[in-house]
């Protein structure tokens, strides 16, 4: 197969393999008019999956709770994941699975069930949630003053696309000069960010937030690393000031692995590379990409 049309990305859409540039649904589709989604995203490094069937079963789990069926089993998605890799040739790639409400077949319907639930996957280059250079000096977080959607209205352990407060709190950090943010809850505890989980360490003392934030699958990776490594650690309450009073402050995403923060908005000084819970974790982290168990080779594409 001719795969250097595919160099730039490859996507699966109306259960075709397309060119990733010429990947498009159609602007009836829920997916697009009422962000009625949801999706995963799992990495590829060196050619090989992180953590595949942990995401895979993720994005199940959110099919699930949203009532999208998209008519492929747990095999058939993983093969689709597979092959928009080995297309495109990436060896480090970013991979993302989608499921869409679809369009009504009944038009001008209201109701769910009266659309065709489809799956779209694609695989583009590695992207980072924070640039490479600011991984190194460590990011800027700005502690945003809009609040983030409540979990009863937005159950943030399904993976969507509803990135309203997310977006607002972007423009705040912006505004103010910061890389990215962190949103609180209507109580003040902290959340999560645009795509990152946030931890706070305090006198060795690992913790990260229990509310408004999906659990990440890099999260769950930190969390086994720690008791791994004999780092202390607990999922549970942050509030603001205990953000801005941490000895160590990083992010954890599948866009970028385990990132430092240098900087929180009104609080003290950070070490910059990070401190040396975060620089532990962040060794031990790349170094679980070699385990068999977490490893997925990519399959070679089916002529």
């Amino acid at each position: 197969m001719d795969t250097e049309k595919f160099r730039n990305g490859a996507a699966y859409v109306g259960g075709k393999f397309v060119p990733f540039s010429e990947a498009a649904i159609s602007v009836a589709d829920w997916g697009f008019t009422r962000s009625d989604a949801v999706y995963d995203v799992v990495h590829v490094d060196d050619y090989r999956f992180f953590r595949l069937k942990d995401h895979v079963e993720r994005f199940e789990a959110s099919m699930k709770k949203r009532r999208i069926d998209v008519g492929l089993s747990t095999q058939e998605i993983e093969v689709v994941l597979h092959r928009v890799v080995a297309l495109s040739g990436l060896s480090s790639a970013y991979v993302a699975m989608v499921a869409l409400r679809g369009r009504p077949r009944v038009v001008g319907s209201r109701r769910p069930e009266d659309c065709t639930n489809h799956l779209v996957a694609y695989a583009v280059p590695w992207v980072d949630v924070i640039s490479k250079e600011m991984q190194e000096t460590g990011a800027t977080l700005w502690i945003s003053e809009h609040p983030r959607v409540p979990d009863a209205s937005v159950d943030p352990a399904v993976k969507n696309y509803q990135w309203s407060d997310l977006t607002s709190a972007l423009f705040e950090a912006h505004d103010h000069g910061y890389e990215t943010a962190v949103l609180c809850d209507a109580e003040g505890f902290v959340t999560e960010g645009p795509g990152f989980n946030v931890f706070v360490v305090k006198e060795g003392r690992l913790v990260t937030p229990d509310r408004g934030a999906l659990p990440g699958i890099t999260r769950k990776t930190i969390l086994e690393l720690c008791a791994e490594l004999g780092v202390p650690h607990s999922i549970g309450p942050v509030s603001r000031s205990d953000l801005q009073s941490a000895d160590e402050v990083f992010i954890s995403s599948s866009a970028g692995g385990v990132m430092p923060v240098r900087q929180v908005s009104d609080g003290g000084a950070l070490p910059g590379s990070g401190g040396t819970v975060f620089r532990s974790i962040r060794e031990a982290y790349w170094s679980a990409h070699k385990r068999p168990l977490f490893s997925t080779p990519v399959e070679a594409v089916q002529a």
